[in-house]
């Protein structure tokens, strides 16, 4: 893999900006062409020196995915009547079809992984958390709407 010097201050340009590894790896291919692996990124912000912004806290993330749901971006959903909030990847986990992240009306996180044979499986982030079951209805009818509309 090789970058132009331009191409390298653009990189550093977006991890400046708050850009994540899977961010730079998404725009590194839409914007330059080069598909990159996700350690490769990793190398490459390493080699860089360049130090990667820690991701926002809940409720700001949260605040963000509504303001975007607002701005219509397709990936995300605003948070539902039960307070549940749903997350496209842009760059799907391997071996799923869609992938994402969800937070629950409780606050509580998880990933979400759609497998090959149809199959919903949940990560929860707290070791042994179930969320209760209006929310699991409210994710499944949110993880619906946003699929559908990326």
């Amino acid at each position: 893999m090789k970058l132009t010097e331009d191409q390298k201050k653009q990189v550093a340009q977006w991890v400046a900006e708050g850009a994540s590894l899977s961010d730079v790896q998404r725009r590194l291919k839409e914007e330059c062409a080069v598909s990159i692996t996700y350690m490769d990124v990793r190398f490459l912000v390493d080699d860089l020196q360049l130090q990667i912004k820690e991701q926002p806290k809940q409720s700001e993330a949260v605040e963000r995915l509504a303001a975007a749901k607002q701005e219509g971006e397709s990936a995300r959903s605003a948070p539902s009547p039960g307070g549940v909030v749903v997350v496209m990847d842009t760059i799907t986990k391997p071996h799923a079809l869609a992938s994402g992240k969800v937070t629950f009306s409780d606050g509580e996180t998880a990933e979400w992984m759609l497998d090959q044979t149809g199959r919903l499986g949940l990560n929860p982030t707290t070791p042994g958390y179930r969320p209760s079951q209006t929310d699991i209805v409210a994710f499944q009818q949110e993880l619906q709407r946003v699929a559908q509309g990326f």
